[in-house]
């Protein structure tokens, strides 16, 4: 019966997350249907091993054979007792735990710095995580150099580029990708903070935690911007920012990287979906 009430909690668990909506804090929500599905799914297997266990229970009866057997299943209690912890832990801390929202001390504590492209790195299946996103890994080099192409074509004309929701991770990519062919733009985003001792004191990077496919490949992702004085604004505040954008050599990266020049900017409230999820189907 263990293991029906194990299934139970899944089922639970994948209701609980998608009705309270923090299954984006785990997963990209273009695979929301992937969650969805799973609740029909374990509710399925919750019924199958509830009528499977309720015939074990009719037909059990203890003679001396079966009484030695169950001797020896006493003695191996407790390695079971492990395997069902392995999945009964997973419920319980999703349960009970609050989900935390990424901020900016999980950027100082993983450390800040912008690496190469995972395309280019010696390892390509490690991730990267920092103000560049990178779907590369997840391409061959020529597909991936066709997607750029069309989603340099899609924004590159503009005059003008306003990110939300829906395209923040695919003109950050292509900006990163091409950051020369988009000097002299305008350009207006949302975002949190971040500063650091690497940084000016008229400069902040102004970021956004994004999700690829689901939250281990997640990252922080955004420009670094300059005001014309000194903003005084704290670490994980959050504000919309309106600029042009050029290219600059920035030194405790080693590396040309595009920053916004500020127009203007505006303190905003954090919203209601901190995270953006990569797009695919544009």
């Amino acid at each position: 019966m263990l293991r029906m009430y194990i299934l139970l909690g899944f089922t639970f668990l994948f209701f609980h997350l998608y009705i309270t909506g923090e299954i984006s804090k785990y997963i990209n929500m273009r695979y929301s249907y992937l969650s969805f599905s799973a609740i029909f799914v374990f509710a399925l297997l919750t019924i199958v091993q509830f009528i499977f266990a309720s015939r074990k229970e009719e037909h059990v009866h203890c003679d001396d054979d079966e009484c030695c057997h169950h001797h020896h299943e006493e003695q191996a209690r407790w390695k079971r007792v492990l395997n069902y912890m392995v999945f009964i832990f997973p419920i319980v801390s999703a349960l009970l735990f609050p989900v935390a929202t990424l901020d900016s001390e999980m950027v100082k504590a993983k450390g800040f710095h912008i690496p190469k492209l995972a395309a280019d790195s010696g390892d390509p299946f490690v991730q990267r995580q920092f103000l560049r996103p990178d779907t590369s890994i997840y391409y061959g080099k020529d597909d991936y150099d066709d997607l750029m192409q069309k989603e340099l074509k899609k924004y590159g004309k503009a005059s003008h580029l306003t990110l939300d929701d829906q395209n923040y991770l695919n003109v950050m990519e292509t900006i990163y990708q091409f950051p020369g062919q988009f000097d002299d733009r305008d350009i207006e985003f949302d975002g949190f903070v971040y500063h650091d001792e690497t940084t000016k004191d008229n400069q902040v990077f102004v970021l956004r935690f994004g999700i690829i496919h689901c939250v281990a490949d997640s990252g922080v992702y955004g420009l670094l911007t300059e005001f014309s004085e000194q903003p005084r604004l704290k670490n994980d505040e959050w504000i919309h920012v309106k600029g042009t954008l050029s290219t600059v050599y920035y030194q405790p990266f080693h590396t040309n990287i595009p920053y916004v020049k500020v127009t203007s900017w505006q303190r905003i409230s954090e919203p209601k979906e901190p995270y953006v999820f990569r797009q695919y189907n544009q």
